[in-house]
């Protein structure tokens, strides 16, 4: 009697939510539910209508293995968005379109700006004007930012004709809540989406196994790569003042390579579940530390975010149509607000800020470097400046204030000697192993990653599944005591 009734609290905790353990693409009961998924969905494909519910009803157990009862939030956000879209698809009086996207931007953000910036603006108004502030008990719901990105883009782009609104409901919930996109994106938007939805086309060969690999390289990053170098990583910004100057460099460059296999893996696991389950979600990282300048950066890191940014923020406000002023102003504000996105805390901000100042710096300064002949030499030098210059601030990016960054940035101008470099090597030889593989890795030309999938498409289905248990027994090998959350699931 006994065992039973442990078996079945056991079972019934599969069913329900836990703050401590959320439901991610690198714990073991997403894929033994995947797995259970999958087939049915390949039954249900051809049969659209009996697919999207069943994908529906999947993703929203999903959501709320992740965030508990606060899915409902989604589909509430998803119920009112579909109706203002209808709203001003049929309304004819221009007054009344304004009012409706005007009402619809407001819900949205209200309730983004509740959940994720309320005790932010509060105790900074205590700062200000003093008071006693008591935090409030909040919970951010997982993936609040990105679902409210591409609600905000669907109703934005219905309302300017760029798209049709969705007649059925039942699609746009699809939309909104598909599960590979819920936690931390990519910002799919529904122009790129709802055609492959309606057009409902099987998954390819290639796209299966193409996808399958994608989801490879996405746990290696994320539950190898990442995942190790982090416990080092968190050590040294726990407690900047206790590390010489070296330490901190190597934690800064650990961190750096952290924060994009982690984000980057995510991301190829989304997109390779989509591309198994016959979407293309696209691309949303294309090796963002090769780049020569700020500018190049930012289009290849988080590229759904930044292309975001750019039609929904910096166009609109002017873009580069008013003048160089105008257009420095745009810039500062779009990356201000993208800063501000990622995090409710000032050294979010300044790290926006410094990536717009450096925006703003290279639009000045592209005629002369453009008149620069583009030599081997120049190259490097570009890339090193670019490099140093992203890897600094993401010591504000990571760190938990302006004091404990400005320890590691004081520590390494002030307390950095090479002597360290034979201790370090002899005491954290693997962590050092890896990371040079990553930074290697990141510089692998295209074209061999391109063969290398292809070659992986193409091989015997038990070559597959060797290197999956090999890598799968890769990550258990090192794997830290817990499941790590994805950095970008709490933005």
């Amino acid at each position: 009697m006994l065992l039973n009734t442990i078996d079945i609290s056991q079972l019934l905790s599969l069913f329900t939510f836990n703050r401590d353990e959320p439901l991610l693409f690198t714990s073991g009961l997403f894929w033994v539910l995947f797995l259970v998924f999958l087939p049915l969905y390949a039954l249900l494909k051809s049969r659209r209508k009996q697919m999207m519910v069943f994908v529906i009803a999947f993703s929203l157990f999903f959501f709320y293995k992740c965030s508990g009862l606060f899915f409902l939030l989604l589909v509430g956000t998803s119920v009112f968005d579909w109706w203002v879209a209808q709203f001003i698809e049929s309304s004819k009086n221009r007054t009344e379109r304004r009012i409706a996207l005007s009402v619809s931007l407001v819900f949205s953000l209200s309730i983004l700006l509740f959940f994720k910036y309320s005790n932010f603006v509060m105790s900074n108004l205590e700062a200000l004007i003093g008071g006693n502030f008591q935090p409030l008990d909040l919970i951010l719901p997982v993936g609040i930012s990105f679902y409210t990105f591409r609600t905000i883009s669907y109703v934005v782009d219905v309302y300017k004709g760029k798209i049709q609104p969705v007649d059925d409901y039942v699609e746009y919930l699809f939309f909104l809540s598909y599960f590979p996109c819920l936690v931390a994106g990519p910002i799919v938007r529904a122009r790129d989406f709802m055609p492959q939805l309606q057009e409902n086309k099987p998954a390819t060969r290639e796209m299966i196994y193409g996808g399958l690999f994608l989801v490879m390289l996405g746990i290696m990053k994320k539950a190898l790569f990442a995942d190790y170098i982090a416990q080092y990583n968190n050590i040294v910004f726990g407690n900047p003042g206790g590390y010489t100057g070296f330490e901190l460099l190597m934690a800064v460059l650990g961190f750096t390579m952290q924060i994009y296999c982690d984000f980057s893996g995510y991301s190829d696991m989304a997109i390779g579940l989509g591309s198994i389950m016959g979407f293309n979600l696209g691309i949303n990282f294309d090796y963002p530390y090769r780049s020569l300048n700020v500018t190049e950066f930012w289009h290849r890191w988080h590229i759904t975010l930044s292309t975001w940014l750019r039609d929904y923020v910096y166009i609109p406000l002017g873009g580069n149509r008013k003048g160089k002023l105008r257009q420095h102003f745009n810039l500062m504000v779009t990356m201000l607000l993208g800063g501000l996105w990622h995090g409710a805390a000032w050294t979010f901000v300044v790290w926006g800020a410094g990536h717009g100042i450096a925006l703003c710096v290279h639009k000045l300064c592209k005629p002369w470097l453009d008149s620069i002949a583009s030599t081997r030499f120049t190259r490097c030098v570009s890339w090193l400046l670019t490099f140093s210059f992203v890897a600094f601030l993401w010591i504000f990016f990571r760190a938990n204030s302006f004091h404990a960054a400005g320890q590691v940035i004081s520590g390494i101008f002030t307390d950095f000697e090479w002597a360290y470099l034979h201790v370090f090597l002899a005491r954290r030889s693997t962590w050092c192993i890896m990371l040079a593989i990553i930074y290697a890795l990141h510089f692998v030309p295209r074209r061999l990653w391109d063969k290398l999938r292809e070659r992986f498409v193409a091989t015997h289905w038990a070559v597959k599944l060797l290197i999956f248990i090999l890598l799968i027994q890769l990550v258990l090998q090192f794997a830290s005591a817990t499941v790590q959350p994805f950095l970008y699931s709490q933005f």
